[in-house]
């Protein structure tokens, strides 16, 4: 798994995720791109692969594509389109774009041809824990009952959705 922070202006949405699919399909790589205030980190992420890999492989997946049950599981949600929100967006986004699989380096070098890539930043730096917190329905008392940092917590509720199941 490989991830590309960066800003992304897009113009039509469909389009874009149409581009990435696209992109994917020539290079053998799953591609899915993340509002990255909604990313705890890269663990978070590779979780949420590990955990669709393992539901694909069981037949217990929800989507039938790949980059949307990494999506649900990043999200930590079964329903595909309260999990959307997780996704980019029309206009600005602090994106964080994931590859997985086949020949990630060159999928994501064509995500860096796309129109609507507006260049590269870290975009996982200083996460808006308010904003985790509250899409991912941690409450404070709950922060203040462990020592586990945020982003085990955002975790924790990535593997959950395996138990929801």
């Amino acid at each position: 798994m490989e991830l590309l922070e960066c800003p992304l202006a897009i113009d039509d949405l469909d389009s874009f995720v149409a581009d990435l699919g696209e992109i994917g399909e020539t290079h053998g790589t799953t591609l899915q791109a993340f509002d990255a205030r909604y990313v705890a980190g890269p663990r978070h992420l590779e979780r949420a692969v590990e955990l669709a890999d393992r539901s694909i492989a069981r037949g217990e997946n929800v989507a039938r594509d790949r980059a949307v049950e990494i999506l649900l599981y990043a999200a930590g949600r079964r329903q595909i389109d309260r999990a959307l929100e997780m996704g980019v967006g029309e206009g600005e986004n602090r994106a964080v774009v994931l590859a997985d699989g086949g020949d990630e380096a060159a999928a994501l070098e064509g995500v860096r041809e796309l129109a609507a890539f507006a260049g590269t930043a870290s975009t996982l730096e200083n996460p808006d824990e308010e904003t985790l917190q509250a899409f991912f329905e941690i409450p404070d008392r709950e922060r203040a009952a462990t020592d586990a940092s945020l982003g085990a917590l955002v975790r924790e509720r990535v593997a959950l959705l395996e138990v929801e199941k």
